[in-house]
């Protein structure tokens, strides 16, 4: 896969983290990888954004950023607010495509959910997978409202004929409580995708050599990692 397409069932999922545990893998497997957020939002010009922290966690990625804006809003409302023009679905995929001659992998991450509106044409990172014909990885939370929303976004995604290889919990609690034991058997029941990673909470924070050690036992062989759903359900399960 040249390149895959990481969205989250909402803010705060996960998602840098898991694109940083899935470039870290990569890297170790000795693929070049390049990191590509869409739409940037909330982040001033000098700060760093996702991306960058996507390469302080995994290593030698190139990070490319197809627009950032200040305020932390749907990249569309963000755009509007800052009187600057949206990024386009077109033009995310052609930064990724280019990407893509140039690297073994690219990871396009999103902002938010997947139809979070990049543009008043309700252009979304559904569209930007569409046009690349790429497969979509969704990471999800472990806890109670997790299966709606985790279902809804898989049925978006078969609605339009997108691939949807699995899902990774973004952040599983070191003390998981019932409804997230339960969930490990409920979300892939419920999105028909199976669960193909978890990253443990507060992972971010570790310091760089022991993320990168890490992170291969976080995912599961789909993503190149070692991973074993069986016996993460039996060993967490209920």
């Amino acid at each position: 896969m040249a390149v895959l397409v990481i969205t989250g069932t909402g803010t705060e999922v996960g998602k840098t983290v898991v694109t940083a545990a899935v470039a870290a893998t990569a890297l170790a497997g000795g693929r070049s990888v390049a990191v590509l957020k869409a739409a940037q939002t909330g982040v001033g010009p000098n700060e760093a954004g996702d991306g960058e922290e996507v390469a302080r966690l995994a290593g030698e990625v190139t990070v490319a950023e197809v627009a950032r804006f200040p305020e932390p809003l749907a990249p569309g409302t963000a755009a509007r607010r800052a009187g600057r023009a949206p990024v386009r679905p077109g033009e995310v995929a052609e930064a990724a495509a280019k990407l893509a001659t140039e690297h073994d992998l690219v990871l396009v991450e999103g902002a938010g959910g997947l139809l979070v509106r990049f543009d008043a044409a309700g252009g979304t990172l559904a569209d930007v997978a569409g046009l690349l014909g790429a497969p979509v990885l969704v990471v999800t939370s472990p806890g109670l409202g997790t299966l709606n929303t985790t279902e809804l976004t898989a049925r978006e995604l078969r609605s339009r004929g997108l691939e949807l290889p699995g899902l990774v919990i973004g952040s599983w609690p070191g003390s998981p409580d019932l409804a997230a034991r339960c969930n490990l058997a409920d979300l892939p029941d419920v999105s028909g995708a199976p669960l193909i990673g978890a990253v443990p909470a507060g992972a971010g924070g570790l310091a760089p050599a022991a993320f990168r050690s890490a992170a291969p036992g976080w995912l599961a062989p789909a993503l190149d990692g070692t991973w074993d759903a069986d016996a993460f359900v039996t060993r967490h399960g209920p």
